[in-house]
C-alpha cells in the first residue's frame, strides 16, 4: 500500500549539547508564566460564568402538571407584538395574564425570513415549520389569510402541497389529527384559527365561527381545546396585503384593539380553562422575537422553558404545538418537532417580580434585534483595519520606505496589531458580560464593550512572560479562546446569544451548543495550543510527552464539542478527530498510509455513534441534535436531513458575497504551501516552520479538520474562513517575531538545527 509522504514527522533531539558539553536548556515555561496564566484563566472564567449567570438568575425549570382530556385550552393567536409592547398601562389584559401567568420571549421563524400571519398559523397546525407557497420573488408579500367557503378553507390543498414540497417533512393538520385520535375536537373561532384547527386530509373545520363578542361563550365551550384569531399588529409603513386597512391605524392603535379583544377572550373562556397568548407572527417585514403568555391552573408565575432552545424564557413556535397537545393528554407526535413547555416557577405574582420577568423577556428582544445590523459593518471593518496593516507593512518593505526605525517601528506595530485582531472573536462573546442593549445607542455599546475586552485580551497576550517567544502571544490568544468558549457552553452558551459571532434567537437556527462560527474558532483554538505545547517538547527530545499532551488537549476539546448537554455539534467529532490524529503520529513519526486513514476513520465514526446512541437512549425531550439525528435514522427522515444539509451549503456558496468562492481556493494554497514547504509561496512563513516543529503537522491538521468540517456541517462553508480568520493574523505575527530575533539568537537557533540533523542521522554522539 502507498504510503503518504506530504506529511514529514518533525526532527526530534534526544540529547542536544553545545560547544564545551554544556547541555542546552530550552525551559518550556517558569512559574511567573504558570501563575500569570493561571490569572488569566481565572479572569476569564469569572466573567463567563458571571455574566452566564446574570443573563439565567435563579431558573429551575419544572414539567408542566399532567393533563387529561377534560382540560381546557383557549389558545389566543395574534402576530406582530414583541415583549416590550406588553405594558400594565397600554395593555392591562395582556399584562395580567404576564403577571399572574408564565411568559417567555417566542422564536417564530417559519419558511420565509419574516413570518407572515399564514406562516404563524400554518406552523402552529404542523407543529413544524410551514407558510404559505412561495411567489419565487424572494422576500414575498404576507398574503390575506384564507377564509371560509361551505365548511372549507379555501386552496387548502395548495398550502398542503407547499409544506409537503420543503425539505422539512411538515405535515398540516399534525395538531387536529393528533387531537382527534384521541377522540378529542378543536374549535377555531376567526379565519387564522381555522388554518391551525384544519385536518389534513380535506381542511373542513366543523366547528368553525367568525370573532363576534355575543358568542364566544358558546364557542369556546364546544371542544377542550379552543383556537381564537384576534387579529395582528401589521407596520402602518409595510405594503402588505394581508389587511388592506389596519396598517393605516398605529401600532399603538392596533395594540389596544388586540388587547381589548384579549379581555373579551379571557372573560368569555369557560370557568377553570387554562388561557394562551400566542404573537405567531411578524409585523411587517422587520423579523423579531415575539411572545408568549399563559395563566390558568396549569400556568402559575413564572417562566417558561423549552428544551428545545435550553434558554430560560426563550421558546419555538413548534413548542406550542407539543405544548397545546400535552395539555390535552396527548402523546406529542414525531411530526412535531417542538417540545412541551416546562416552566421555572416564581414566589408570588407581584408586579415587582413580574416587572423582572418582563425585563428578561426585553432583554432577548433588544439584544437580538441590536445587534445584526452591526455584525456585516463590524467584520467588515476588522478584515479592512488588518490588511491595510499588512499592506502597509509590505509596502514599506518592497519599497524601502522611509529609515530602518521607521520599518522596524512600523514592523513591530503590525506585529501587536495583528494579535490584539486575533482576539476579536474571543472578545466579541465577552461582550455580553454587560447588557450593551440597555444603552441609548446600543451598537455603539457593543462595538465598545467588544473592544474593550479586545484590549485586554490583546493586553495579557503582549504583556505576559512569553511575549518574547514568537509562539507565545499566538498561544496565549488561543489559550483564552479555547477557554472562553468551553466555559460558555458548559454554561449554558449564554455568550453566544446575540453576540456578533454567536447565535441569533431571531434566526433560531440554534440556540445552544457550539455552531459553525464558534466551532471553526474553537478547533482552530485547539490546534494552536496543540501546536504550542508540543514543539518545545519535541525540541528537547520528548516526543512521547508531546504526543500525549496534544492527546489530552484534543480529548478535552472533543468532549466539549460532543457532549450533548455542552457542545451538541454533530459534525465536530468526524472532522475535529482526523485531524489531531494527523497531528499526534506525525510528532510520533509515523508516516500515514491509506490503511491509517481507514483506521482513523473507523475510530471516528465509531465515537460519533457511541455519543449518538448514548444520547438516544435519554428522553426524547433531552436529547441534543445527535440523539435526534439517530431517531430521524430509525424513522427514515435522515436522507432529508442530510440532502437539506447539502443544499443548505450549496445554497450558502451560491448565494452569498463573491469571497465565498475563495474559501476552497483557500484551502487550495494552504494545502499547497505545506506540501511543498520549500517553495516560493512558502517562503515567507520558512523561518517560522523551522524554528516551530510541530507547526507544519499541526498546520496540516487544521486544514484536514477544516475540509471535513466543510463538507459534513450545514452551511459549513464558513468555517474555513472563520478558523483562518483566527490563524493568520496570529502566525503572520508569529513570522514577523521570528525575523525580528537577533542575529546570534539565529544562529545559536541554526547550530542547534544542525546539531538535531546530526543526532537524527548519525549513531554516534552528537558533534559540538
Amino acid at each position: 500500500m502507498a504510503r503518504l509522504t506530504g506529511l514529514a514527522p518533525p526532527r526530534v533531539a534526544r540529547h542536544v549539547k553545545c560547544a564545551g558539553s554544556t547541555p542546552i536548556t530550552l525551559s518550556l515555561v517558569n512559574r511567573r508564566q504558570v501563575l500569570q496564566a493561571l490569572a488569566a484563566a481565572a479572569l476569564l472564567l469569572l466573567a463567563v460564568f458571571g455574566g452566564s449567570a446574570l443573563r439565567a438568575s435563579g431558573v429551575r425549570p419544572n414539567p408542566l402538571p399532567l393533563s387529561s382530556s377534560t382540560d381546557r385550552l383557549v389558545v389566543i393567536g395574534t402576530g406582530g407584538m414583541s415583549p416590550g409592547d406588553i405594558d400594565p398601562v397600554r395593555t392591562p389584559n395582556l399584562w395580567r395574564l404576564l403577571r399572574d401567568g408564565s411568559s417567555a420571549a417566542l422564536n417564530i421563524t417559519a419558511v420565509h425570513a419574516n413570518t407572515c400571519p399564514v406562516d404563524g398559523w400554518l406552523t402552529l397546525s404542523a407543529g413544524n415549520r410551514a407558510g404559505q407557497p412561495d411567489n419565487g420573488a424572494g422576500l414575498p408579500a404576507c398574503q390575506p389569510i384564507p377564509g371560509m367557503k361551505s365548511g372549507f378553507v379555501t386552496g387548502w390543498n395548495s398550502l398542503v402541497a407547499a409544506a409537503a414540497g420543503r425539505p422539512y417533512g411538515s405535515r398540516l393538520g399534525t395538531l387536529s389529527q393528533a387531537l382527534a385520535s384521541n377522540g378529542q375536537c378543536i374549535s377555531a373561532i376567526g379565519p387564522g384559527a381555522a388554518l391551525g384547527a384544519a385536518p389534513p386530509n380535506n381542511g373542513v373545520v366543523p366547528r368553525f365561527q367568525t370573532l363576534d363578542a355575543s358568542n364566544l361563550t358558546v364557542g369556546l365551550a364546544a371542544c377542550p381545546t379552543s383556537l381564537v384569531d384576534v387579529g395582528a399588529i401589521r407596520d402602518p409603513g409595510d405594503v402588505d396585503v394581508a389587511d388592506p386597512e389596519q396598517p393605516t391605524l398605529s401600532h399603538d392603535q392596533q395594540l389596544a384593539g388586540v388587547d381589548q379583544r384579549v379581555g373579551q377572550v379571557v372573560a368569555a373562556a369557560p370557568g377553570g380553562a387554562d388561557v394562551m397568548v400566542v404573537s405567531l407572527a411578524d409585523a411587517g417585514r422587520h423579523p423579531g422575537l415575539r411572545v408568549v403568555l399563559a395563566a390558568g391552573p396549569q400556568f402559575g408565575p413564572g417562566t417558561f422553558y423549552s428544551p428545545s432552545t435550553r434558554q430560560p424564557g426563550l421558546v419555538q413556535l413548534d413548542d406550542i404545538t407539543a405544548t397545546i397537545l400535552n395539555h390535552a393528554g396527548v402523546a406529542v407526535p414525531r411530526e412535531v418537532s417542538g417540545t412541551p413547555l416546562q416552566r421555572s416557577p416564581a414566589p408570588d405574582s407581584s408586579d415587582t417580580l413580574a416587572q423582572r420577568r418582563h425585563a428578561a423577556l426585553v432583554d432577548y428582544d433588544l439584544s437580538s434585534r441590536s445587534v445584526q445590523p452591526v455584525v456585516y459593518p463590524f467584520f467588515v471593518t476588522w478584515v479592512a483595519l488588518m490588511l491595510a496593516g499588512l499592506t502597509v507593512l509590505a509596502v514599506t518593505f518592497w519599497r524601502r520606505l522611509g529609515s530602518d526605525w521607521l520599518r522596524e517601528s512600523m514592523r513591530t506595530w503590525v506585529r501587536k496589531g495583528l494579535v490584539v485582531f486575533a482576539a476579536v472573536p474571543a472578545a466579541t462573546y465577552l461582550a455580553n458580560t454587560a447588557p450593551w442593549w440597555r444603552f441609548g445607542l446600543p451598537a455603539a455599546a457593543l462595538v465598545l464593550a467588544t473592544a474593550a475586552w479586545t484590549g485586554v485580551l490583546g493586553a495579557i497576550a503582549l504583556r505576559g512572560g512569553w511575549r518574547r517567544s514568537p509562539m507565545g502571544p499566538v498561544a496565549a490568544v488561543a489559550a483564552m479562546t479555547f477557554i472562553v468558549l468551553a466555559a460558555d457552553v458548559m454554561s449554558g452558551s449564554r455568550l453566544q446569544l446575540a453576540s456578533l459571532l454567536g447565535l441569533n434567537p431571531i434566526v433560531g437556527g440554534r440556540y445552544f451548543g457550539l455552531g459553525n462560527v464558534a466551532f471553526a474558532l474553537f478547533a482552530a483554538a485547539t490546534f494552536l495550543v496543540a501546536i504550542a505545547v508540543s514543539s518545545p517538547l519535541v525540541r528537547v527530545g520528548r516526543p512521547r510527552l508531546a504526543a500525549l499532551a496534544v492527546s489530552i488537549i484534543g480529548i478535552v476539546a472533543v468532549v466539549v464539542i460532543a457532549m450533548p448537554a455542552w457542545g451538541s455539534k454533530v459534525g465536530g467529532p468526524p472532522a475535529l478527530v482526523p485531524g489531531l490524529a494527523v497531528l499526534v503520529l506525525s510528532i510520533l513519526q509515523v508516516r500515514l498510509s491509506w490503511r491509517k486513514i481507514l483506521l482513523i476513520g473507523e475510530g471516528t465514526a465509531v465515537l460519533v455513534v457511541t455519543l449518538a446512541l448514548l444520547d438516544w437512549l435519554r428522553p426524547t425531550s433531552s436529547r441534543s441534535h445527535l440523539g435526534r439525528f439517530v431517531q430521524s435514522v430509525i424513522d427514515g427522515d435522515a436522507g432529508d436531513i442530510v440532502n437539506r444539509k447539502l443544499a443548505q451549503n450549496l445554497d450558502t456558496l451560491i448565494h452569498t458575497t463573491v469571497f465565498a468562492y475563495l474559501v476552497p481556493l483557500l484551502l487550495i494554497a494552504l494545502a499547497y504551501v505545506l506540501a511543498r514547504p520549500g517553495s516560493r509561496l512558502a517562503r515567507p512563513v520558512g523561518p517560522l516552520l523551522d524554528r516551530v516543529e510541530t507547526l507544519r503537522a499541526g498546520l496540516i491538521g487544521l486544514t484536514v479538520t477544516m475540509f471535513i468540517g466543510l463538507l459534513v456541517n450545514d452551511t459549513g462553508v464558513a468555517i474555513p474562513p472563520v478558523a483562518l480568520a483566527l490563524v493568520l493574523p496570529l502566525l503572520i505575527s508569529a513570522g514577523i517575531r521570528t525575523w525580528e530575533l537577533p542575529a546570534n539568537e539565529g544562529k545559536v537557533m541554526t547550530q542547534e538545527l544542525r546539531q538535531q540533523n546530526d543526532i537524527s542521522t548519525s549513531p554516534g554522539p552528537p558533534r559540538n
